[in-house]
């Protein structure tokens, strides 16, 4: 994911919600059980890791049984660690104290306890980014150091490659106009970090890392899951030793999920949210706009999905008068820059929400030569009586107004090509009329039609009447 990738508006869980998830995690519950339970006789070696001996009370106090259980129990500390729930208080004697966070998980705020689970989430990302086991011990010398430059391990790149990984998993799941919040399978998600964009059909080479890539996520989010960030299906462990399948080549639905499954939590659409906005990316949710202006309002939501801009709308209003904000929408209406006609087409939008309370503001406008077709639109709609009919000067410029936000919001969509074909049937002279108006888009949507209609001939007709509409512009 670039940074100019434009981000869906994510509908986030209340925060006290988020933090109840937090505390329920088995990742840092565990972490605050050890932290409580630590005291005076707790050691650690010079890492700040339980000592070797210690780990089989640590299990105990988890209620950690069987061969993984001192694993688990030592995982949970580093995470008490790294989270500020525990403190190395001498580091020459190795006893620790209780941190200060360890207080903020009981007594502190939704948004402390979110705070301590952000920290945990980076170190469990952090450790996600390290080789395994296997690999740490094939790569130590004879002394029993590890010998780094025998790893083919770039911890920048692999910290990348997982940051890219999460980041088209936010794309693909948290946006509630785009695919939804269903899992995603691994080979789709590997392979959106690793083929590229303009290949028509992944090379073996390509398969290869793709397959690779697998392997690699499979590890990581089931490190990643009892953080609570993720709901993960592992790799069917019987494919493992299949290398002759292809697990990146497209197969029946149920054979897909023998691959791994993943899917974003809420406090994992949450925490992603807050590593993207830390990083410099806009990562809107529904609600930021809500205590703004219409103006914010209008062009903030323009890029949104329908549903997601029908819920940001539907907060801004609920703290509003209706007629008040029905006055403050048309304000900000208005314009002939490029986004005025989207901001119209939204305005109309969030009036309809508004209902029949409105009708005194969108009179008001009748006369607006920018929003008079609007208010005629709207009015009609609601059936109200003595609408006054529209000029034809006001029918064309309306028409233009509305194409152009319908390109905008949908770019070459088939609603559009419909609507294109409608306009274009029931009015044959359209062209010669439309490329007259004064409109700052008239000739965009006059080349538009052009692309977009089917017919060849009146394509013509369409862009004859652009190239008519720039000339008309350029005097």
């Amino acid at each position: 994911m670039s940074d100019s990738s434009p981000l869906p508006p994510v509908r986030l869980h209340p925060e006290a919600e988020l933090a109840r998830d937090a505390l329920s995690t088995p990742l840092l519950s565990r972490a605050a059980r050890l932290a409580r339970w630590a005291g005076p006789d707790t050691r650690v070696d010079a890492g700040g890791g339980l000592v070797e001996e210690q780990l089989p009370t640590a299990a105990e106090v988890l209620g950690l049984t069987g061969d993984e259980a001192a694993a688990y129990a030592s995982e949970a500390w580093r995470i008490a660690v790294d989270a500020g729930l525990v403190e190395i208080a001498d580091e020459e004697a190795g006893t620790v104290t209780a941190g200060e966070d360890l207080a903020l998980l009981t007594g502190g705020s939704p948004d402390d306890v979110l705070a301590v689970w952000l920290g945990a989430l980076e170190a469990v990302l952090a450790e996600a980014s390290v080789p395994d086991l296997d690999e740490l011990i094939e790569a130590m010398d004879e002394g029993g150091e590890v010998d780094f430059s025998r790893l083919d391990w770039d911890p920048e790149a692999e910290a990348a490659f997982l940051d890219g990984v999460l980041g088209n998993l936010y794309l693909l799941t948290a946006g509630e106009d785009g695919p939804g919040g269903g899992p995603v399978p691994l080979p789709a998600l590997a392979a959106s970090v690793i083929v590229p964009g303009d290949m028509s059909e992944p090379t073996n080479d390509i398969l290869e890392q793709v397959s690779d890539a697998m392997m690699r996520l499979d590890d990581q989010f089931r490190l990643l899951e009892p953080i609570g960030l993720v709901v993960y299906q592992p790799v069917d462990e019987a494919l493992m030793g299949e290398p002759e399948e292809e697990p990146a080549a497209p197969v029946d639905e149920t054979d897909v999920s023998r691959y791994g499954m993943v899917r974003l939590t809420p406090l994992g659409q949450y925490g992603l949210r807050a590593r993207l906005l830390e990083y410099g990316f806009e990562a809107p949710a529904v609600g930021d706009l809500a205590d703004k202006g219409a103006d914010a309002l209008l062009d903030g939501s323009a890029s949104y999905g329908p549903h997601a801009a029908r819920a940001e709308t539907e907060q801004w209003l609920a703290r509003r008068e209706p007629v008040a904000a029905a006055r403050e929408l048309l304000a900000a209406a208005r314009g002939s820059d490029e986004g005025a006609p989207l901001r119209r087409l939204r305005c109309q939008q969030a009036l309809s929400l508004v209902g029949g309370q409105a009708e005194p503001a969108v009179r008001e406008v009748l006369d607006d030569p920018e929003l008079g077709g609007l208010a005629r639109v709207w009015l009609s709609e609601l059936g109200a009586a003595d609408v006054p009919a529209p000029s034809e000067d006001m029918v064309f410029w309306l028409t233009i107004d509305t194409v152009a936000a319908q390109l905008a919001a949908e770019g070459n969509s088939e609603e559009l090509q419909g609507l294109v074909e409608g306009l274009a049937q029931q009015h044959s002279g359209f062209f010669a009329a439309a490329w007259r108006v004064e409109h700052p888009a008239t000739a965009d949507v006059l080349e538009a039609m052009g692309r977009l209609h089917p017919d060849k001939r009146i394509a013509k007709e369409a862009r004859k009447a652009a190239f008519k509409a720039r000339s008309q512009q350029g005097r």
